[in-house]
């Protein structure tokens, strides 16, 4: 991986905890997070003897399916050689962050669009 840490196969089981502090060494993901982007979809887990385990290439892909891509905006073209114009490079941290925020949006509107109904009715 980095200077001073070993090697890890990428497909070798390793517990939540475990894998999260290989893949996120700054310590922002732990094994909460994990499980949480399981039940999203995007991890990949296996259950053995009772003991939930994911590898890096899962992380990995998990990783791919979360990268969120700015939106190209209407008169931001790049020039003939693929370059930005002088200047937009703030702009782009604006585009990622405001598109990471959409899609945080998109996901909360969807789990309250299918979370069960606990209040009880009123009547007329």
């Amino acid at each position: 991986m980095g200077a001073g840490q070993p090697d890890y196969d990428k497909d070798a089981p390793l517990r939540l905890e475990t894998a999260a502090k290989i893949a996120f060494p700054d310590g922002t993901m732990g094994a909460k997070g994990l499980r949480k982007e399981r039940d999203r979809g995007r991890l990949a887990t296996e259950i053995i003897a009772g003991k939930e385990y994911t590898t890096l290439a899962a992380i990995g892909e998990m990783r791919r399916l979360c990268c969120v891509q700015a939106k190209e905006r209407p008169g931001r073209a790049n020039d003939q050689f693929g370059r930005k114009p002088d200047g937009s490079s703030s702009t782009d941290a604006v585009e990622i962050a405001q598109a990471a925020c959409e899609a945080q949006l998109e996901r909360l509107k969807n789990t309250f669009k299918n979370a069960p109904k606990n209040t009880p009715r009123r009547r007329p």
